[in-house]
């Protein structure tokens, strides 16, 4: 009933979450609710969390969008519940986070570095030494074709020079 398998976790469709809710409001509490739509009782917390925190808006947009949240937001958020005792749904209602995932992440993250932890990191490659340098000139493209036609005779000879070793001595064994 309403749950798919995608990249190694269960996705629920929004009916689903719906109907968790209309549980909750009817008085039910999370195990209940769990046994009734056959849903593991962590991801009912999650979806009540979400509901009680930032309402049903976001309970039904979870795993449709991701949102991108500030440095301020994160390190706020994360001080709140880490240094001033804030839980984690409190936090998620007062700093407008609609899931408990990034929450919890930023948590482990401001305890193991702090701040610093949570700034945004650079996305994609990093610029290599090709980027960084000034264009080449000509005699630095002819020296380094040289290198490359050097290295790639000296990987010949050494190559010939192996194989005729090779020769001399299967022939030495034939002969013998």
């Amino acid at each position: 009933m309403g749950g798919f398998f995608m990249s190694g976790r269960t996705l629920y469709d929004i009916e689903l979450r719906r109907r968790a809710v209309e549980l909750y409001e009817e008085g039910h509490g999370r195990d209940v609710i769990s046994y009734l739509l056959n849903v593991p009782e962590g991801t009912v917390r999650q979806w009540l969390d979400t509901y009680r925190s930032v309402g049903m808006g976001a309970l039904t947009a979870m795993g449709t969008k991701k949102t991108a949240y500030s440095f301020e937001v994160k390190v706020a958020a994360a001080r709140a519940v880490a240094d001033e005792g804030m839980t984690v749904p409190e936090a998620m209602a007062e700093f407008g986070i609609a899931s408990t995932s990034p929450l919890r992440k930023w948590l482990k993250a401001y305890r193991e570095g702090g701040p610093e932890a949570l700034r945004p990191k650079p996305k994609g490659r990093p610029k290599g030494a090709k980027a960084a340098s000034e264009e080449t000139t000509r005699e630095q493209e002819l020296e380094r074709r040289i290198q490359k036609l050097e290295a790639e005779n000296a990987y010949l000879k050494k190559s010939m020079a192996l194989k005729a070793e090779k020769h001399s001595r299967t022939a030495r064994k034939q002969r013998s």
